[in-house]
């Protein structure tokens, strides 16, 4: 039965069978409200032909939802406890995402931030008040100073994001910038001295939980997207290579993040700070493809005012940058020899180029997904010296 009150004393990293805790599942289905949110934003701007404009808030909007998922996910890792007073903030935290879902159409389309601001502001400080416990029963002087200095850090750039709803709209990138930075900047100065125990299984397997569920979310996006084209304009033609490579391109997206053991990259907080900081463009970009298709079902139904190039380049952007971006973090140390470890970058390219395949792109970027899985496990298969098997 959970306790009320318990210490909230560190965990030992090298804790055995650390997973994933039921809490933490519904934390990051509740998350991806936002991510689907966020999302939709970019569609519709994207379809409105104001390209340039929905990815710059789509940025801002998903940093703010993935930095909060990962600071609660990095802090948990450490210190997770389970009591009643754990359990009531981080419920508060998903309260707070949802308010924050609540204001991603304002931020889009009124440019209005208000509603967003609110909802980071609940997570955040309910995170500062969950460090500023961790501080309170810790026994190690150093442990309680990297404690204070995450919950006087987290509050201080909440403070700071407050420029980014009182100041004109054109310096609003510029302020989203300098923030951003800031708050990355957070976690590198408070553990200069002592580090927080994250457990290396437990942060991969969170991480790879998310990374399924805002793939499932592309799924779910695009499957309706589908579903709606072929129901009000009778265009299965039309849908039917969109439909196929985008499976493709979801599909070869799991077995590339999951063909590697990502743990083995978390060897130390630099590692640690590199490699989650890097899946913002990972997730980001995952949640991205999800938009992508469903702006090429509304463009080749005439729903979308774009040209058939800009919805193609709508998915094989993301797609690409995905691919390039997880061999970045961490695919690359696993592959041997030169052949497997261009796979991935010239796949890349080849997904880029199919965007001037016309009507043609989503499945030819599709297929070309397809053959990166089949070319990276047989070129792993002919290589014994391959220290895991990889795509």
């Amino acid at each position: 039965m959970t306790q009320p009150f318990l210490p909230l004393t560190a965990r030992s990293r090298e804790e055995s069978h650390r997973a994933a805790t039921p809490l933490e599942l519904f934390f990051d289905l509740c998350f991806v409200v936002a991510v689907a949110q966020a999302g939709a934003e970019l569609v519709h701007a994207v379809a409105e032909n104001h390209t340039g404009e929905g990815i710059l808030n789509y940025a801002m909007v998903f940093f703010a939802i993935w930095w909060a998922w990962m600071n609660f996910t990095w802090f948990a890792s450490a210190y997770d406890n389970d009591d009643v007073l754990y359990r009531v903030v981080t419920l508060v935290q998903i309260a707070g995402v949802l308010v924050l879902a609540a204001g991603v159409t304002r931020a889009f389309q009124e440019h209005d931030f208000l509603v967003v601001f609110i909802g980071y502001a609940v997570m955040r400080l309910a995170l500062a008040f969950q460090w500023l416990r961790a501080a309170h029963h810790a026994t190690d002087p150093a442990e309680r100073t990297m404690c204070r200095r995450y919950a006087g850090g987290v509050v201080a750039v909440q403070f700071g994001w407050l420029a980014l709803v009182l100041a004109p709209e054109p310096a609003r990138g510029w302020i989203f910038l300098v923030m951003a930075l800031a708050e990355m900047a957070v976690p590198v100065y408070a553990e200069k001295d002592a580090p927080s125990t994250w457990h290396p299984h437990h942060i991969a397997e969170r991480y790879g939980l998310f990374t399924i569920i805002v793939l499932g979310e592309t799924v779910a996006a695009a499957t309706v997207a589908v579903k709606s084209g072929i129901v009000e304009n009778d265009a299965l033609g039309e849908l039917l290579p969109i439909a196929v490579g985008g499976l493709l391109l979801v599909f070869a997206a799991w077995w590339i993040y999951f063909v590697v053991p990502a743990h083995d990259r978390l060897t130390s907080s630099r590692q640690g700070f590199l490699w989650g900081y890097g899946h913002y463009v990972i997730f980001a970009s995952a949640a991205a493809v999800g938009a992508g298709l469903e702006i090429a079902v509304e463009q080749s139904v005439g729903e979308a005012h774009i040209s058939t190039l800009a919805a193609s380049a709508a998915v094989t952007i993301p797609s690409a940058i995905f691919l390039l971006s997880v061999w970045l973090l961490h695919a690359r140390y696993f592959k041997v020899g030169i052949a497997q470890q261009l796979v991935l970058p010239v796949a890349a390219l080849a997904i880029l180029m199919c965007t001037f395949a016309g009507r043609w792109a989503v499945l030819a970027a599709g297929l070309v997904a397809a053959a990166t899985v089949a070319t990276g496990v047989t070129l792993t298969a002919r290589n014994p010296a391959t220290r895991a098997t990889a795509a």
